[in-house]
């Protein structure tokens, strides 16, 4: 295992951010819960954020957009513009949201930068990821940063020839399954899962557990001695 470069997700491996979603998700179901029951409402919700995947990516904007076109079709188009105005506040609200690292993070990291290339892979909207990144303080630690519309084979063959020295001699690690483990590996990166306590229903997959190059951790701060036990 010749390492030269690390790759990190940002959402739910470096700070919280899903949790921040289910609390306007929660927020939503009881604005609406004149017009459906909870079951219905999630299954709406979450149907048309997969629907707009593709239209606006990924991030609060895209889930606020989504919000408000699943209450005007529950709604019939004629959701209150009080409903209107609160998902609006709650999106806004979503973006200026302080950021709070994991624990063990910070230590990770600088314990990581001292050997390793550290490129933060992550996707989501533009300035709200560039925000966060800056308001964590970990922005120094990294030698790059890409901010991606999908996280597929592609991606990391092509991030990790611009910024180290091919993906084979790279390590991924994030929380998702779907976008930092699976796709990684098809580009022949080592990749790591470390699970935050709650996954988003869009970015669950079965873990590879047989692969050789995979592995898994209960806590990014597993992650130096882990890279360092394999090499």
């Amino acid at each position: 295992m010749n390492i030269t470069t690390v790759g990190l997700d940002a959402d739910d491996t470096l700070w919280h951010n899903e949790t921040i979603f289910r609390l306007t998700h929660d927020r939503f179901v009881a604005l609406l819960a004149d017009h459906a029951e909870r079951p219905e409402l999630e299954a709406r919700l979450a149907e048309t954020e997969r629907r707009n995947l593709r239209l606006y990516g990924y991030g609060v904007k895209g889930f606020t957009l989504s919000m408000i076109e699943t209450a005007m079709e529950l709604t019939g188009g004629e959701a209150p513009a009080s409903v209107v105005r609160e998902i609006l506040a709650a999106g806004r609200e979503m973006l200026a949201h302080p950021v709070e690292t994991l624990p063990g993070v910070d230590e990770a990291l600088a314990a990581l930068s001292e050997s390793y290339r550290l490129v933060l892979v992550t996707k989501g909207d533009l300035l709200d990821q560039e925000r966060k990144l800056a308001a964590s303080g970990l922005g120094d630690l990294f030698a790059a940063v890409e901010i991606v519309s999908e996280k597929d084979r592609r991606t990391y063959d092509r991030v990790f020839a611009r910024h180290g020295t091919g993906a084979h001699e790279a390590v991924m690690a994030g929380n998702s399954m779907k976008s930092d483990v699976l796709p990684a590996l098809a580009a022949g990166a080592w990749a790591v899962h470390i699970p935050y306590a709650i996954t988003w229903a869009h970015e669950v997959a079965e873990a590879p557990a047989a692969h050789p190059r995979f592995g898994g951790l209960d806590s990014i701060s597993e992650l130096p001695d882990w890279i360092a036990s394999n090499r």
